[in-house]
């Protein structure tokens, strides 16, 4: 057995909606039914015992070893922790050939999860050992390191209930909510519109203190020291007991607190130093470590936070009770947990000292043995919630030492007797303000119940109801899609949205290119939701993306399905036919959202059918008004779009909306067939968006389909009295529209400039000269710049075989290169002749034919 390929599938995808390794996995022919194999399943399951059954139907026959493959894999991340369900194995035309989808959480782990499911399964065949304890650690560990933590994992899954989009875009906690000009981002429990002065204000903490006194915030007495000598003077001012701690930081790191001798704090300041150079001095004030977490204008959360403590039973020592409280499955080095291992540290070590113990002593039964003064979680302490318990003026404090800091999401470390009274009564006070606080101790307290701080968050950030995403339309099919997606974008833009666009010759963002190439795959559109100034996305959803990554989104608002038809890439990546290529473009359709629209042609069959899998509503739209199909969906009370009397009518129950065709110039006054269609989607497209009918009408009539507006899509020039048409329709049923819109054009002599691509079918590349050959009186064959695997001239061999019988052709000439072609069928044109040039590289193309066409109107300009 080999893994050919894997892919990582990041978006909803053929399989699934969720994210997966989707890889390709061949079989010898001994491996292809695994009943054939003696003992392999009872080998794998001693290997691995929670597998479970390979064969959950009795159908061993039916069972490869890439079934085990895809079993193991899914197997191993659960086995791991991960949250995953989904897997399936799918054979392929090629006998022993499989493609094998998994699920994944995150994305490496799903990848090692693959490569150790490899390494069960050839340890099983080979009857050798497998360390299946070891690669599930490693899994873990990984996994670890990588998720989110509980923090931000919790602002995120309470984003996804609302149904708000988000994508990480670090490794670490940079997240990214919702799209474009709506978007807001996080980093862990920090949000974008909390200011850089505010933090460096909260980690000062001198003048944290300075700001909450003027604003009549309780706080403790205290100064900033120079050094060892100068902290015990300071010591000795303010009056023991003090706390020592960094003038900058976070975390508890550092802080040493309850001092009351010189030796001490000597040792305190040591530890304070070598987090920060500067260090604080202040009164230590008597009583819990309270943690208030204010978001916004509110306190949601509070903790009362236990120092690392420990209980002598008289038999172990102050180690050993260290490592039996470590085994607590809510403990861990990192924040990923709950809790965070105790630890030793010459802090431990000096605090043991002074209540008479060392490492090694074991405390007598019941003794209570304190391993550090302060109570935060990162240094093994424990959380009590107390958030029902805040007295309000307590919690008024705490608000108002969030907004005078300027932290949208606050921890604020109070210290005080009781939380039950106000701080002036007992002598608390306000000792911390700290921007990114830790939310673990609130969502999963040690003791009483969790806060749902992600809602919280969540809801400070965007309004109710608001699911911060912008209009997205994507757009797919076999033709037309580059058309529509430049319509609707412009329809948009005539609303008065900032528009980002996708397409197969680049990402454009309000009018502005800025990226080139073919763009129509997920992470063109993920960079387009990215950018800030994007109102309305239109994205060109092509069929290779799709399988190489899924979709760049989770939901669409609006799905287009243009039309299907052969020549779209049929044979490649197991796609065969049009019916293969209906259940793949049908991706688009099921991902709409639930109160979204698919647009879809009801003149195409496979099309239509796409209407039973959208989660949304449907328009149809035909060029027949009284299609069955058409007009049942309109009896239905639903939306349709036709063509009827030279207009294009948007019609739903008794609502009728009329477009005439001579005011939509992309129709060529309805000689254009095929751009009626593009019309039509789009119209419904804008309708779904519910853009008004006088914004999509003046949108209809500005747009001009010339070669700036929607460059290589049926661009007609005139050169010397001759009309140049340049398309860069490359499949048959392309070719198909084209001529019959050119069949309705008048003509003396028709001309046609064609190449092909080498990775079309060769059925596909006859095709096109097939059709060809019975319009066209001269045609000029050229060689692509890329051949695309295909050995120099066979494609222009496989052109000429489909020109044999044409009933029309009766000149066929080849040329070398575009530019060429271009200019020998320019030589042979009079006044009245129409040459259609299929364009291979379509911007040197149309630079050329500008080029030409300046240089024979220059011509003809006087002196």
């Amino acid at each position: 057995m080999e893994v050919a390929r894997i892919r990582a599938l990041r978006g909803p995808n053929l399989w699934n909606r969720r994210t997966a390794i989707e890889a390709l996995v061949s079989c010898a022919p001994d491996e292809t039914v695994i009943a054939d194999v003696p003992a392999l399943e009872t080998k794998l399951h001693s290997r691995f015992p929670s597998m479970g059954s390979l064969t959950p139907a009795g159908d061993k026959a039916a069972v490869s070893l890439a079934h085990a493959l895809e079993r193991v894999a899914l197997s191993l991340q659960a086995e791991a922790g991960c949250p995953v369900t989904f897997s399936q194995t799918v054979s392929t035309t090629t006998p022993g050939l499989f493609q094998v989808v998994v699920e994944y959480t995150e994305e490496e782990v799903g990848r090692l999860a693959l490569l150790f499911a490899q390494e069960l399964c050839t340890a099983a065949q080979q009857d050798a050992p497998f360390d299946l304890a070891g690669a599930l650690a490693q899994m873990q560990a990984l996994d670890e390191d990588i998720r989110l933590g509980p923090s931000t994992g919790a602002i995120v899954n309470a984003a996804v209930a609302r149904r708000i989009p988000y994508r990480r875009l670090t490794q670490g906690s940079l997240v990214q909510f919702g799209w474009g000009s709506r978007q807001r981002r996080i980093q862990a429990a920090e949000v974008d519109r909390t200011s850089s002065v505010a933090e460096a204000i909260a980690h000062d903490k001198e003048l944290t203190k300075k700001l909450l006194a003027a604003a009549a915030v309780p706080v403790p007495e205290g100064r900033p020291v120079t050094d060892a000598e100068d902290a015990w003077v300071a010591a000795n001012e303010i009056g023991l007991p003090v706390v020592v701690k960094p003038l900058n930081g976070s975390q508890g790191r550092g802080v040493t607190v309850n001092i009351n001798s010189r030796e001490h704090l000597l040792a305190a300041y040591e530890a304070a130093v070598k987090i920060r150079r500067q260090v604080m001095v202040e009164r230590y004030l008597p009583g819990p470590d309270f943690r208030l977490l204010v978001v916004g204008n509110k306190l949601v959360a509070a903790a009362r936070r236990d120092p690392p403590q420990l209980i002598g039973d008289g038999v172990h020592s102050v180690r050993e009770l260290v490592d039996v409280v470590n085994r607590d499955p809510r403990r861990s080095e990192g924040h990923a947990t709950a809790l965070t291992k105790i630890r030793f540290d010459d802090i431990a070590n000096t605090l043991l000292a002074m209540q008479g113990h060392t490492a090694d002593s074991v405390p007598p039964p019941g003794t209570r043995v304190i391993l550090r003064n302060n109570a935060n979680l990162s240094t093994g302490g424990a959380a009590t919630d107390v958030t029902d318990e805040v007295h309000p003026d307590i919690a008024a404090h705490a608000v108002a030492a969030a907004q005078t800091v300027g932290i949208d999401i606050a921890g604020i470390d109070v210290v005080c007797e009781t939380i039950l009274k106000p701080l002036e009564e007992q002598y608390g006070g306000v000792v911390e303000v700290n921007a990114a606080p830790g939310l673990r101790m609130h969502l999963s307290p040690s003791y009483g119940k969790g806060r749902p701080l992600g809602e919280a968050i969540i809801n400070h950030m965007f309004p109710p109801n608001e699911n911060a995403r912008i209009p997205v339309v994507a757009v797919t099919g076999t033709n037309g899609k580059t058309t529509t997606v430049r319509l609707i974008a412009h329809l948009f833009d005539q609303h008065g949205w900032r528009v980002g666009m996708t397409t197969t010759d680049g990402i454009y963002v309000n009018h502005r290119r800025i990226d080139n190439g073919d763009c129509s795959g997920p992470r063109s559109a993920r960079s387009v939701l990215m950018h800030p100034d994007v109102d309305a996305a239109v994205f060109e959803t092509a069929r290779g993306g799709m399988l190489r990554e899924g979709l760049g989104f989770d939901r669409c608002r609006v799905a287009v399905v243009t039309n299907l038809g052969i020549g779209d890439h049929l044979g490649l990546d197991f796609i065969t036919s049009v019916e293969d290529l209906a259940v793949l473009k049908r991706v688009v359709v099921q991902n709409v959202e639930e109160d979204g629209m698919a647009v879809l042609n009801a003149d195409d069959p496979l099309v239509a059918a796409m209407a039973a899998a959208c989660p949304g509503d449907i328009t149809f739209f035909a060029r027949d008004g009284h299609s069955p199909r058409l007009m049942a969906h309109r009896a239905q009370g639903k939306r349709v779009v036709y063509l009827s009397n030279h207009a294009l009518v948007a019609a739903q129950g008794g609502f009728e909306y009329r477009l005439p065709l001579a005011d939509i110039p992309l129709t060529h006054n309805g000689t254009v067939p095929f751009q009626v269609d593009n019309a039509m989607a789009a119209i419904a497209a804008a309708w779904a968006i519910a853009l008004p009918w006088e914004t999509i009408a003046r949108g209809l009539a500005s747009f001009v389909s010339d070669d700036h507006a929607v460059p290589g899509r049926f661009n007609v020039f005139d050169y010397r009295g001759a009309t140049l048409i340049a398309d860069y329709g490359h499949n048959p049923d392309a070719i198909a529209a084209l001529t019959q819109a050119i069949e309705a054009m008048p003509a003396r002599r028709r001309f046609v400039i064609i190449s092909g691509a080498g990775d079309r079918r060769d059925e596909d590349l006859q095709r096109q000269t097939q059709i060809l050959g019975d319009v066209f009186d001269e045609v000029i064959l050229y060689q692509d710049q890329c051949q695309r695997g295909r050995q120099d001239g066979e494609v222009l061999a496989l052109l000429r075989r489909g020109l044999a019988h044409a009933q029309r052709t009766q000149i066929i000439e080849e040329i070398h290169g575009e530019s060429l072609a271009i200019d020998t069928a320019l030589k042979r044109l009079s006044a009245g002749d129409l040459c259609l040039v299929l364009v291979d590289q379509v911007e040197a193309a149309l630079a050329h034919i500008r080029r030409r066409i300046e240089e024979s109107e220059a011509l003809l300009v006087p002196g």
